[in-house]
Parts: C-alpha cells; structure tokens; sequence
C-alpha cells in the first residue's frame, strides 16, 4: 500500500476549558483513504516525548476519520488554563486489522481556557447548597501587617489600591490573575455577631462600614467555590460599582447576583435603613474592584492570634471534593 503524507499545518481553535477543535493538511490523494486519525496530547510540562504505536491505545486517542477541523471534547480530563502539546498521525485500517500510518506532524501547542461564565453558574449553584442561613453584618474588614498599611500611607496617598488577584480557587476561575481589587472579609461569629479575633493575614485591621463599599449603585458576582481539603468552604464574591472598569470586566465573565435576594451576601432595604446579612455556613472573600481611602474606615489591632494555617494565599483548591467541583475540565 502507498506511503501516506505527513500533516502538516496543523491549527487549533475554538479552545474551551476541556475542548478544542483541531484540524491540518494533507495530500489532496490521501484524503479518501484515511480512515483513523491518531492524536498525541500531552501536558507541556511533560517534556519527554512519548509518541505511540497504534497497539498503544489506551493512553492516546484513536479517532475515525471525520471531515476537519475535528473537535475533542471528553477524550481526556482537559484542565483549563493548562498548556499542551498536540501532534497528529493519519492511518489506513488495513483488512488483517494492521495499520498503515503516516509520519507524526510537527508538534502544537495550546493553552487551554478558563471557565465559561456557564461553568460559573455551575459552581454557584452548589456553593448555594452549602451556603446555610443568613447572619447580619455590618462592617468588611482587611487584615494586613503594619508594614502595608505604611506603604500605603506614605507611598498611595493613604489609599488602598486593586492588585491583581492570585491563583487561589479552581483552577479555571476567570479572575484569577486578571481582576484587580482589594480583599475583605465579611463573615461574623455567630455568639457575637462581629469579626472573628483571629486572622492569618495580619494583626491591624481595617474595618469599613458596609454601605461604604456596598449599596444600590453596587453589582455583586459570583465568582468562584473551593475547599483546601478541609470541611469548610469558600466562596468567593466581587463587589463591584456599577459602571467600573471592574464591573465592566465581570459582566462579560461571571454571574450577576441580586444585591437584596442571594444566598452569599445581600443588601436590602428595611424600615427605611440598608441591612446586611451574609451566609453563616461558607467562608467568604469578597473583592473590591476600586481604590479605597483609609480615612473612610478606622484601623485597629485584633486581640486573637495569627492563624498562618488558614492563609489562601495561592491555595490549591481539593479536586476531589464532590461538594465544590464540577464535571468540566479541572
């Protein structure tokens, strides 16, 4: 049987979170005998080339041969925002069930996506089964060292300035690394009804009245749910004024969430006064996407101890917890 050409050209496209299109060229002679495609993906970091032999299936994936571009979707456990590699291999199922094959086309590589906003939504719904009844607030406080507040006196004006968020949470959270904003913590105890005492972030903190950052002419997302292996766990939020750069970013990428009717976090109201509660049973982190000024809130030390354990500074969300993940790439 004649030789077959080697792909080449080989372009990827329509890349999800835990699906691409792929497709490339071949002689125009080749294109009514091709019956299988072989398809070898690996993670970039996986730096030894580990190309199979038609008997190797069980690892790579075998494909009958479909008009291109081809779509894979569900081949793999894709993660998102995950580099790969992708070279293809073309095939001709010969009647003794051998193979004739083609050379391995250049190799590719690709990154793949974050979630979907869809993918968000998912998310949401299962934090809103672990979320519980609604405490009342009335205060977001920000735990740092003296060494921040310093800087931030002296070198922004004496305000507190967005940074861009780190990498804790799902793998596939749209704002991780590219949504600036300040964290704030929001929860309460439930035999006092104030801040916890304790804080792995810092022994100053400031607190600024609610209404400050959250109020009518706010929109609140939904962001994302994670555990670190533990019972509990976070949900995190961003609170943003309506018509920001920072609003303008999560509309396009995240959840709306009614200020007033929302099992997170709400703002509504009642005898002519905003009254704020928030979800007893999730560990919330609620991001702010503006600069704001210490003069508005009133900064303190905390009398518990720094918890250094409970940091989620870059914490890698559990991917096995049945509770906090969803059924796309991971």
């Amino acid at each position: 049987m004649a030789t077959l050409s080697t792909p080449h050209s080989i372009h990827i496209s329509d890349i999800t979170c835990d699906s691409f299109r792929i497709a490339w060229a071949m002689n125009q002679g080749d294109l009514d005998r091709v019956s299988h495609y072989f398809i070898d993906l690996n993670k970039k970091e996986n730096k030894n080339s580990n190309k199979f032999k038609h008997r190797d299936v069980p690892t790579k994936l075998v494909a009958k041969a479909v008009p291109l571009p081809m779509t894979v979707r569900g081949h793999w456990f894709l993660s998102p925002r995950t580099e790969y590699t992708v070279a293809v291999q073309t095939a001709v199922k010969q009647s003794d069930g051998e193979y004739t094959v083609s050379g391995w086309s250049e190799t590719v590589e690709f990154c793949t996506g974050d979630y979907a906003k869809e993918h968000v939504q998912q998310l949401q719904e299962k934090a809103e089964l672990i979320a519980g009844r609604m405490l009342p607030l009335t205060v977001f406080y920000r735990n740092q060292h003296k060494e921040y507040f310093q800087h931030i006196r002296m070198q922004c004006g004496n305000k507190m300035q967005p940074y861009v968020k780190d990498n804790s949470g799902s793998h596939g959270s749209p704002v991780s690394g590219t949504l600036r904003g300040i964290f704030f913590s929001c929860n309460t105890e439930f035999n006092t009804g104030q801040p916890p005492q304790d804080s792995p972030y810092g022994r100053l903190r400031f607190q600024i009245p609610a209404p400050r950052l959250f109020n009518n002419n706010s929109n609140l997302y939904f962001a994302d749910l994670y555990c670190m292996y533990t019972a509990y766990h976070y949900v995190v939020l961003v609170l943003a004024p309506k018509g920001s750069p920072g609003d303008l970013f999560c509309q396009e990428r995240l959840p709306l969430l009614d200020i007033s009717a929302n099992r997170f976090l709400t703002c509504s109201m009642e005898n002519g006064e905003l009254v704020y509660r928030h979800a007893q049973d999730a560990i919330l982190e609620v991001i702010y996407t503006e600069p704001v000024d210490l003069a508005v809130g009133e900064l303190g030390e905390i009398s518990g101890h720094q918890l250094m354990s409970l940091s989620t500074a870059n914490a890698k969300k559990d991917p096995s917890c049945k509770a906090c993940n969803i059924s796309v790439g991971r």
